[in-house]
Formats: C-alpha cells, sequence, structure tokens
C-alpha cells in the first residue's frame, strides 16, 4: 500500500476543511428548520448561537493553527535571539513584536526565553516587546475575531497589540530599568548554537499538524465553554443592562475593564467569544476589546513566571505601562466606533 505523502495529506486536509466551513452555514439551516424551535425565542437563540458558532470558530482555528505551525517551523529560538540582537532600540522593539506574533512562545516559556535574551545581549526594551507580543497578539485570538467579527476586527486587535507592545518596549527601555532585574540573570554566560538541524519541507508540513494536534487539543475544551457562556449571554442578558455597564456613556468602563481583567486568567479561545456576546448586548468595542487585551496580555500567570528574573518594581512597571496603553486603545476605539 503506497503511503501518502505530506504535502499530499495537506491537500486533502485543505479541500476537505473548505468543504465542510462552505456547508455548515446551510446545514445549520436546515437542521433548525426540521426541529421544533421557535426562531426569535431566547432559548432558541442560545441554542443556535453555540450550534453555528462552535463548529465555526474550531474550523478557523484548526486551518490557521495548521499555517501558523508551517511558519513557526521557520523560527528557532536561537535564530530568533540573532535576528534580534544588535539592532537600534526602535528597530528592535518593531522586529521583536513581529516576531512575537509569529514564534511559538507563550506565558510559560517567559523565564527561559527572558534569560535567552539577555544573554544575547537583545536590549531590555525589545525584550518587553517580545514577551508582550506574543501571548497577547496569537492565532487563536486572531482567527476567532476573524470568525465572529470579520477581518476588519482582528485586523484593529493585531495592529493595537503590535502598537502597545512596540511602545511600551521602548518606554521600559528608556527608562533604563535593567537595575531591576535579578542579578542571577546578567551573571549567566551565554552560548551561542553550534547546530541547527536542516528542516526539510515534509518537516514543515508535519509541523503544521503537531501544531494543529497540540493547540487545538489544548483549547478546544475552551472555545466551547466560552461559546456556551457567550451563547447565554446572547440569549438572556437584557441588551440594555450590558449598555449601561460596558457602552460608550460609562465613562469608567474602561479602566474600571482593565482593573477586572488584569488579575484574571484565561487564553483567547476562551474569552473572545464571551466577548462577542457582550457586544451583542451593548458592550461598546473599545471596552470590550481592553478588557479582553488585559486578560490576555496580562495574565497573572506570566507575573508570577516572570517573578522569578523580575524585581517587583519592574513587574510594577511592566503591568502599569501596559496596562495604560490598553487603556488608551480603549478610549481610542470607543471614540472612533
Amino acid at each position: 500500500m503506497m503511503k501518502i505523502k505530506s504535502y499530499q495529506q495537506a491537500f486533502l486536509f485543505v479541500v476537505a476543511w473548505v468543504i465542510v466551513y462552505a456547508f455548515l452555514e446551510p446545514s445549520v439551516n436546515f437542521l433548525f428548520s426540521h426541529f421544533p424551535l421557535e426562531r426569535g425565542k431566547r432559548l432558541t437563540e442560545a441554542i443556535y448561537f453555540f450550534v453555528y458558532e462552535a463548529p465555526k470558530v474550531l474550523l478557523l482555528l484548526t486551518i490557521v493553527v495548521f499555517a501558523i505551525g508551517i511558519v513557526r517551523s521557520y523560527f528557532s529560538p536561537e535564530r530568533t535571539r540573532r535576528m534580534l540582537g544588535k539592532r537600534s532600540p526602535l528597530i528592535g522593539n518593531v522586529m521583536a513584536s513581529t516576531l512575537g506574533i509569529v514564534t511559538p512562545f507563550c506565558s510559560c516559556s517567559a523565564v527561559p526565553l527572558f534569560i535567552g535574551f539577555v544573554e544575547a545581549g537583545i536590549p531590555l526594551g525589545a525584550t518587553f516587546s517580545f514577551l508582550i507580543a506574543a501571548p497577547m497578539i496569537n492565532e487563536v485570538a486572531v482567527v476567532l475575531l476573524f470568525g465572529l467579527f470579520g477581518w476588519e476586527t482582528a485586523f484593529i486587535y493585531v495592529a493595537t497589540g503590535l502598537v502597545i507592545a512596540i511602545s511600551a518596549g521602548y518606554v521600559i527601555g528608556k527608562l533604563k530599568v535593567e537595575r531591576f532585574v535579578e542579578d542571577w540573570v546578567y551573571a549567566i554566560k551565554g552560548s551561542d548554537a553550534a547546530f541547527e538541524s536542516k528542516v526539510t519541507f515534509d518537516d514543515r508540513i508535519r509541523a503544521g499538524f503537531t501544531a494543529v494536534k497540540d493547540i487545538v487539543g489544548k483549547v478546544w475544551l475552551y472555545v466551547l465553554i466560552g461559546i456556551a457562556v457567550g451563547a447565554g449571554i446572547h440569549g438572556y442578558v437584557p441588551q440594555n443592562f450590558m449598555a449601561s455597564i460596558m457602552g460608550k456613556s460609562a465613562w469608567w468602563a474602561v479602566p474600571v475593564s482593565v482593573l477586572i481583567g488584569v488579575p484574571l486568567y484565561s487564553n483567547a479561545a476562551g474569552i473572545i467569544p464571551i466577548m462577542h456576546a457582550l457586544l451583542e448586548k451593548g458592550a461598546s468595542l473599545g471596552t470590550a476589546l481592553a478588557f479582553m487585551m488585559s486578560v490576555i496580555g496580562l495574565s497573572f500567570p506570566e507575573t508570577i513566571i516572570l517573578r522569578k528574573v523580575l524585581k517587583p518594581q519592574l513587574i510594577a512597571i511592566f503591568v502599569g505601562v501596559v496596562a495604560v496603553g490598553i487603556i488608551i486603545v480603549g478610549y481610542l476605539f470607543n471614540l472612533i466606533y
């Protein structure tokens, strides 16, 4: 029996994805037309929201994670460090933030990455730009925003995340806060990687499938829980109630949303479907976006992990600068939209 090659598997996978996605909405509508559920009722709308959005989001998540998995295969930690070394401060911040979007690092790898960047002589500001962008602008968030709100909102999310990461890293770099890094970090002697194995195209395809298995396999439950909560909000929460709390008229809504979001922990898979339902019920885009970015970009576990290499003063500066940036973004979008 002839073995199917990786690129053939990828082609069949993409074709199957396109077919399933194209027939998703007609299939759900057909299903609901043959069940005794009256559209317009709260329970019906909540069920429809869940039944349609859950497979849609999972499908989008799968295809983009597959593509990002292939892209990530081009960026090893050592290559990333080499690309960021010996750059001017602002260029370093821009490159670090951009690399943070596509490289396979999250809050769990914050400490080893921070140490590796310091060893490579990368400026502290660029290091923070990377650490901010990596968890805040991730493929799960982009896919969910694209699937639920469209490409414009997804683009806004990426653009504002980049602005926050670049500007916050630049500000931290200008503050000259190296003294607030734990002394033992600078005592470590760096070493260059002597060898990087050659990666074939088949390896990259397999990396895409592995990313789907690892990432989607870990977050699918959060996606379903988030969409279930969103479905409940969509069907049962009064619109006027949510508009009064998170609407444009409440000037305090943006900073309060950020203050609430900072100590919380969730990933994009869990928080964005809830954000979708809140917006439908009258929450303003800027307020909801600020809440989402504070939960994703300033996760409590990451600050605990970073305490191993940063003194409390620098953690406070890091959280404060990013939080102010998010608040500004929230007010800006409430003003525009």
